[in-house]
Protein backbone atom coordinates (compact mmCIF):
# COMPACT_ATOMS: atom_id res chain seq x y z
CA UNK A 1 0.00 0.00 0.00
CA UNK A 2 2.87 2.39 0.87
CA UNK A 3 4.56 1.72 -2.48
CA UNK A 4 1.30 2.41 -4.30
CA UNK A 5 0.96 5.78 -2.53
CA UNK A 6 4.55 6.70 -3.43
CA UNK A 7 3.97 5.67 -7.05
CA UNK A 8 0.78 7.76 -7.27
CA UNK A 9 2.54 10.75 -5.69
CA UNK A 10 5.47 10.44 -8.11
CA UNK A 11 3.11 10.17 -11.10
CA UNK A 12 1.17 13.25 -9.94
CA UNK A 13 4.40 15.23 -9.48
CA UNK A 14 5.63 14.17 -12.92
CA UNK A 15 2.37 15.17 -14.64
CA UNK A 16 2.22 18.47 -12.76
CA UNK A 17 5.82 19.29 -13.72
CA UNK A 18 5.14 18.48 -17.37
CA UNK A 19 2.07 20.71 -17.38
CA UNK A 20 4.00 23.55 -15.73
CA UNK A 21 6.90 23.33 -18.17
CA UNK A 22 4.55 23.10 -21.14
CA UNK A 23 2.87 26.34 -20.06
CA UNK A 24 6.22 28.07 -19.59
CA UNK A 25 7.30 27.27 -23.14
CA UNK A 26 4.30 29.12 -24.58
CA UNK A 27 5.14 32.38 -22.76
CA UNK A 28 6.38 35.11 -25.09
CA UNK A 29 10.08 35.86 -24.63
CA UNK A 30 10.90 39.16 -22.94
CA UNK A 31 13.66 41.32 -24.40
CA UNK A 32 16.17 41.89 -21.66
CA UNK A 33 17.76 45.31 -21.67
CA UNK A 34 19.17 48.29 -19.84
CA UNK A 35 17.41 51.39 -18.52
CA UNK A 36 18.98 54.56 -17.21
CA UNK A 37 17.31 56.87 -14.70
CA UNK A 38 18.12 60.26 -13.21
CA UNK A 39 16.54 61.00 -9.86
CA UNK A 40 16.05 63.74 -7.30
CA UNK A 41 15.89 62.58 -3.65
CA UNK A 42 14.60 64.34 -0.57
CA UNK A 43 14.41 62.83 2.88
CA UNK A 44 13.76 63.25 6.55
CA UNK A 45 16.41 61.76 8.87
CA UNK A 46 14.98 59.92 11.85
CA UNK A 47 17.37 61.22 14.51
CA UNK A 48 17.77 64.66 16.07
CA UNK A 49 21.18 65.59 14.60
CA UNK A 50 20.02 66.14 11.00
CA UNK A 51 17.18 68.35 9.72
CA UNK A 52 16.69 67.00 6.20
CA UNK A 53 18.50 65.56 3.19
CA UNK A 54 18.68 66.34 -0.50
CA UNK A 55 20.45 64.54 -3.31
CA UNK A 56 20.54 63.34 -6.86
CA UNK A 57 21.29 59.95 -8.34
CA UNK A 58 21.87 57.94 -11.47
CA UNK A 59 20.47 54.40 -11.63
CA UNK A 60 21.40 51.78 -14.19
CA UNK A 61 18.82 49.00 -14.37
CA UNK A 62 19.14 45.67 -16.16
CA UNK A 63 15.82 43.94 -16.76
CA UNK A 64 16.16 40.20 -16.19
CA UNK A 65 12.48 39.69 -17.05
CA UNK A 66 9.32 41.73 -17.23
CA UNK A 67 9.00 41.46 -13.43
CA UNK A 68 12.61 41.47 -12.12
CA UNK A 69 15.60 43.77 -12.52
CA UNK A 70 19.08 44.34 -11.12
CA UNK A 71 20.12 47.91 -10.27
CA UNK A 72 23.29 49.93 -9.69
CA UNK A 73 22.79 53.38 -8.13
CA UNK A 74 25.19 56.21 -7.35
CA UNK A 75 24.96 59.97 -6.94
CA UNK A 76 25.33 62.49 -4.13
CA UNK A 77 23.35 63.00 -0.91
CA UNK A 78 23.73 65.85 1.57
CA UNK A 79 22.50 65.52 5.16
CA UNK A 80 21.82 69.01 6.56
CA UNK A 81 22.77 69.34 10.23
CA UNK A 82 20.88 71.19 12.92
CA UNK A 83 22.57 74.03 14.81
CA UNK A 84 25.97 75.15 13.48
CA UNK A 85 27.51 71.72 12.82
CA UNK A 86 28.94 70.92 9.40
CA UNK A 87 26.65 69.20 6.91
CA UNK A 88 27.55 65.69 5.77
CA UNK A 89 27.75 65.02 2.05
CA UNK A 90 28.41 61.54 0.72
CA UNK A 91 28.41 59.44 -2.44
CA UNK A 92 26.29 56.29 -2.21
CA UNK A 93 27.20 53.23 -4.28
CA UNK A 94 24.45 50.60 -4.15
CA UNK A 95 23.51 47.36 -5.90
CA UNK A 96 19.93 46.18 -5.76
CA UNK A 97 17.13 43.91 -6.85
CA UNK A 98 13.76 45.22 -8.05
CA UNK A 99 10.65 43.02 -8.31
CA UNK A 100 7.42 44.23 -9.88
CA UNK A 101 4.56 42.86 -7.83
CA UNK A 102 1.40 44.41 -9.25
CA UNK A 103 0.39 45.34 -12.81
CA UNK A 104 4.06 45.48 -13.91
CA UNK A 105 4.28 49.01 -12.47
CA UNK A 106 4.31 48.74 -8.66
CA UNK A 107 7.52 47.31 -7.25
CA UNK A 108 9.60 46.52 -4.19
CA UNK A 109 13.32 47.24 -4.20
CA UNK A 110 16.17 46.24 -1.93
CA UNK A 111 19.62 47.83 -2.17
CA UNK A 112 22.91 47.41 -0.28
CA UNK A 113 26.19 49.23 -0.64
CA UNK A 114 28.45 51.88 0.83
CA UNK A 115 28.31 55.61 1.47
CA UNK A 116 31.58 57.53 1.04
CA UNK A 117 31.75 60.82 2.98
CA UNK A 118 33.25 63.57 0.79
CA UNK A 119 32.53 66.97 2.40
CA UNK A 120 33.52 69.19 5.31
CA UNK A 121 36.43 67.09 6.53
CA UNK A 122 34.39 63.94 7.12
CA UNK A 123 36.51 60.92 6.28
CA UNK A 124 34.35 57.87 6.83
CA UNK A 125 32.67 55.15 4.83
CA UNK A 126 29.47 53.50 5.97
CA UNK A 127 27.56 50.38 5.09
CA UNK A 128 24.11 51.27 3.87
CA UNK A 129 20.99 49.31 3.07
CA UNK A 130 17.71 50.53 1.67
CA UNK A 131 14.40 48.71 1.20
CA UNK A 132 11.73 50.60 -0.71
CA UNK A 133 8.49 50.55 -2.66
CA UNK A 134 7.60 52.41 -5.81
CA UNK A 135 5.72 52.97 -9.03
CA UNK A 136 7.33 53.09 -12.46
CA UNK A 137 6.04 53.47 -16.00
CA UNK A 138 7.91 53.94 -19.27
CA UNK A 139 9.51 57.25 -18.18
CA UNK A 140 8.60 58.11 -14.56
CA UNK A 141 9.75 56.35 -11.37
CA UNK A 142 8.44 57.44 -7.96
CA UNK A 143 9.56 55.59 -4.84
CA UNK A 144 9.79 55.81 -1.07
CA UNK A 145 12.59 54.09 0.80
CA UNK A 146 14.03 53.66 4.24
CA UNK A 147 17.81 54.07 4.15
CA UNK A 148 20.14 53.19 7.03
CA UNK A 149 23.68 54.59 7.37
CA UNK A 150 25.54 52.54 9.96
CA UNK A 151 28.63 54.69 10.68
CA UNK A 152 26.87 58.02 10.09
CA UNK A 153 24.62 57.09 13.04
CA UNK A 154 21.41 57.99 11.25
CA UNK A 155 18.86 56.76 8.79
CA UNK A 156 16.16 58.43 6.75
CA UNK A 157 12.87 58.04 4.95
CA UNK A 158 13.34 59.41 1.44
CA UNK A 159 11.25 60.16 -1.64
CA UNK A 160 12.77 59.66 -5.11
CA UNK A 161 11.36 61.26 -8.27
CA UNK A 162 13.12 60.08 -11.42
CA UNK A 163 13.04 60.16 -15.18
CA UNK A 164 14.16 56.98 -16.94
CA UNK A 165 14.50 55.59 -20.45
CA UNK A 166 15.64 52.48 -22.31
CA UNK A 167 19.20 52.37 -23.57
Amino acid sequence: MRNLKMLCLAAFAFLYANTTFAQDSTVKNYDQGFRLGFGLNGGIPTDNDYKWSLGGDVRLQYDLSKKTSLTLTTGFTNLFMKNDAKDLGFIPAKAGFKAFIWEDQFYVLGEVGAGFAVTNGYDDTTFLWAPGIGYANKYIDISVRYEDYNKFKTNQVALRLAYGFDL
